[in-house]
């Protein structure tokens, strides 16, 4: 998946209501306002059974932001300039400067924060973050102890666990540091969620499906909050019970449109990005104005490697619903065509509409990455510097802020970021970063301990499998490099059978070079920056292949614009391309 428009995406700024999908639907030319209708949220009558009490208590129940209706058009565009303006109008952008974070700094995140519930069975919770990194740090232990063939089996019998212990203790255990999505049922108040207490949300929440467990909207802000809670604490589990929660809401009002736009979330959680496409698209017939599903369908249309219906849908979603989400994505699919100026251009117009900490954290985040492949690193700190006075346990922002230290030569720093990174959240971007950090070092045991995160990247894989997730990118870029060179291949080749997009074509290149298949690698390799996206990785990976085929001049110009791009793009790749380039001379 490409880094930006999925696993980091922004929390969903979205203001829905209940009566969200009656919202008037207008037709696509955009040519009348949508009206409210009347009230439908509706909670329907209470129909107490102990199935209806059993079922809430299973799934633990998140919440949302907002008690207003989703806005119209007209009310959008006068609260938010579009970023196509933004993107045409006269550049101020070597003179602006990153915004201060004063005010954001007093917020405290509460991330590590773990509470109970007076519901029965909940005392003396701890936080999931450690136990889901214990379970699969167990996991990698016995991946190294037992032989391959039993991997399969513990992966799932960790799945099984997993699952136990979040049917049983569900969201309760997440701290208040998740950003609140979807619709908000009307026992829960909207100031209560700006607080950023998730945890009184949830109880608040928890208490209107106990008592109308029929309200079709407190299911949908339960699945939207699940696909929400799972992409930020890289935990699977909670995939199978944000489907349970959206269909549930569908069965109780069917096409109500934020649960069709939480599966459109859902299925791009899971890689499944035909059905987010799909779920997205029955979204907005329902609702044409939905943010979320607007948004879902740019992603999809992306990961897809549609990148020209990616872009129509980024205008028509900026003149629908100009906004956070919308501006990051537009940006993104400039980002993709080598549009660097109007994708920063754009990102730094979000900014200034931003208002919660978590907008600001996802949007500096995203400034923050963006100049760290353009090789600006002390900016890149900057913006990291912002995203984290605003929550200073946003996960990007740590990320990024450690993958820039390190490119400045501070590996120290580097590691140490890293590793605080990985102890709560085990992606396997973080690991095989922190893994390659090790083996730059080369201090004693270093060997060793990259190993081990490497091997905690199987592990992550497998348990992603067995809750329905396509990991096999995730599969390819990690064992090209650091392990099974033949599951790497097909695990990219089965990814490209899917999907082609610059991300899919650099990972088949690449496992193809390292798997001594050259000739075949080539157009792959070429083709993951025909676009024109300024990624050193993909260029550095274009000059090793371009020189395995004799074409040394063009190898020796592909790795000398990776290097001038971004030096520090990799602990490990940087050096090998200045290695190569060497060599090319």
């Amino acid at each position: 998946m490409s880094p930006r428009t999925n696993d980091n995406a922004t929390p969903d700024a979205e203001e829905a209501t209940p009566d969200e999908s009656t919202v008037g639907a207008t037709p696509a030319e955009n040519t009348a306002e949508a009206t409210p209708d009347e009230d439908t949220t509706g909670t329907l009558p209470r129909e107490d059974t102990d199935a209806d009490i059993e079922d809430i208590e299973d799934i633990e129940v998140p919440a949302h932001d907002t008690g207003t209706s989703e806005a119209t058009p007209a009310e959008d565009t006068g609260e938010a300039a579009s970023a196509r303006d933004t993107a045409t109008a006269a550049s101020a952008e070597d003179a602006a400067t990153v915004a201060s974070g004063e005010n954001a700094a007093e917020i405290a995140s509460g991330e590590d924060t773990a509470t109970t519930t007076a519901d029965e069975g909940t005392a003396g919770v701890t936080e999931v973050a450690d136990e889901r990194v214990a379970a699969v740090r167990r996991l990698s232990q016995s991946q190294r102890r037992w032989r391959a063939a039993q991997l399969g089996f513990c992966a799932a019998a960790l799945a099984v666990a997993m699952t136990a212990g979040a049917v049983v203790f569900g969201a309760l255990r997440d701290g208040a540091t998740t950003p609140a999505v979807a619709a908000v049922s009307n026992g829960v108040s909207p100031q209560l969620l700006a607080s950023g207490d998730l945890d009184a949300s949830i109880l608040s929440l928890q208490a209107q499906l106990r008592s109308q467990p029929k309200d079709f909207s407190g299911w949908a802000t339960l699945g939207l909050a699940y696909v929400e809670q799972a992409r930020t604490k890289g935990d699977p589990s909670r995939y199978p019970q944000a489907q349970e929660a959206l269909d549930r809401s569908l069965k109780l009002r069917p096409d109500y449109d934020p649960a069709l736009a939480g599966r459109a979330a859902l299925a791009a959680a899971r890689h499944d990005f035909a059905g987010a496409l799909k779920y997205a698209d029955l979204a907005l017939k329902q609702n044409p104005y939905s943010e979320r599903a607007l948004s879902s369908r740019i992603d999809a249309l992306v990961e897809l490697g549609r990148y020209d219906e990616a872009s129509k849908a980024a205008d028509l979603a900026d003149s629908r619903r100009p906004g956070v989400p919308v501006f990051t994505r537009y940006a993104y699919v400039h980002e993709l065509r080598g549009d660097v100026k109007t994708a920063r251009r754009v990102l730094r117009q979000a900014l200034t509409t931003a208002t919660s900490r978590g907008d600001i954290s996802y949007v500096t985040s995203a400034l923050g990455q963006l100049a760290w492949s353009q090789g600006e690193y002390h900016s890149a700190l900057t913006y990291y510097a912002r995203a984290l006075a605003a929550d200073d346990s946003y996960l990007p922002a740590l990320e990024g802020r450690a993958r820039t230290q390190a490119a400045l030569g501070d590996r120290a720093a580097a590691i140490k970021g890293m590793e605080q990174v990985v102890q709560r959240y085990p992606l396997p971007q973080p690991l095989v970063e922190l893994g390659e950090l090790y083996e730059a070092r080369g201090a004693a045991g270093d060997v060793q301990k990259a190993h081990d995160q490497y091997t905690l990247v199987n592990a992550w894989i497998s348990l992603a499998h067995a809750y329905g997730v396509n990991a096999d990118l995730d599969t390819a870029l990690a064992a090209a490099d650091h392990g099974d060179h033949k599951a790497a291949l097909q695990a990219a080749r089965a990814e490209w059978a899917r999907r082609h997009t610059v991300h899919t074509a650099d990972a088949l290149g690449w496992a193809l070079h390292v798997s001594g298949h050259d000739t075949e690698a080539l157009p792959y390799a070429r083709r993951a920056t025909a676009t024109g996206y300024r990624n050193a990785s993909f260029l550095y990976h274009l000059g090793v292949i371009e020189q395995a085929n004799g074409h040394t001049d063009k190898a020796r110009t592909a790795l000398k614009a990776a290097l001038d791009l971004n030096p520090g793009f990799s602990p490990l790749g940087a050096a090998k391309a200045r290695t190569a380039l060497k060599a090319a001379q």
